[in-house]
């Protein structure tokens, strides 16, 4: 994967219910939610595009059509836009990215619809390049502060990723920003869900899974606190 920025699309997965903040996301996707007065997507956006970032997907399902009338192909947030929808049922994180694959090519970031990265992606592209590997998960050492977490990250490499299983030696926890080439797909089933979390888990088995620690904390608008936080830091920007 010897690219610039701007040849790596990323897949931004923005399809589930949201169901932790309700009542706000009844009526209104997640990444439409208002954050320091404009939707959230606007300023994800304006963050990749930052980052040399000038292609995304957006993987869409619960009240997805709001967002494509929002930002249409993206052209006045400088970031190419496409669309990739879960269709009559939900595919889960693994599964949208699966149906999504003729749009994102040959290798792509994946970012979660409710996260606020502010890190550099390039170094992360170019460690995953040099690595060979079929995925890179980036990792942030946690100690359970911002989340529950769920990496155990040994000596540079990614030992487990469980978000069920909790061990005591789990310090590190997923940091919201993947990347993967298409080839780590190729085993999953199409048209049926399955999880991110075991395309990584599975990755992990065979050695697969580069690890990439990233220093900067996340932000993140899935909760009412994570929401209250990142309203707080934009607020000052």
């Amino acid at each position: 994967m010897n690219a610039t920025l701007a040849d790596i699309p990323v897949a931004i997965l923005a399809g589930g219910l949201a169901t932790r903040l309700k009542p706000l996301t009844e009526k209104i996707p997640k990444v439409l939610l208002p954050v320091a007065g404009k939707p959230f997507l606007t300023h994800q956006l304006a963050l990749l595009r930052a980052q040399g970032v000038r292609r995304a997907v957006l993987c869409l399902g619960h009240l997805g059509e709001m967002v494509v009338q929002e930002f249409g192909d993206g052209a006045a947030h400088g970031v190419k836009l496409e669309y990739s929808f879960d269709g009559p049922v939900l595919l889960g994180t693994g599964g949208a990215l699966k149906q999504a694959l003729p749009k994102l090519g040959e290798s792509f970031f994946v970012l979660y619809g409710d996260s606020y990265l502010p890190v550099e992606f390039a170094p992360i592209a170019e460690f995953f390049a040099r690595s060979g590997k079929l995925g890179l998960m980036t990792v942030f050492e946690n100690h359970g502060l911002y989340d529950t977490s769920n990496v155990v990250f040994r000596a540079g490499e990614i030992a487990v990723y469980d978000k069920r299983a909790r061990l005591p030696e789990m310090h590190h926890i997923d940091y919201g920003l993947s990347l993967f080439r298409a080839a780590a797909f190729a085993d999953w089933p199409a048209d049926k869900p399955f999880d991110l979390a075991e395309v990584m888990q599975r990755l992990v088995a065979q050695r697969q899974l580069a690890g990439f620690e990233v220093k900067h904390r996340f932000y993140e608008i899935g909760s009412h606190t994570g929401l209250a936080e990142l309203e707080k830091l934009l607020r000052k920007e």
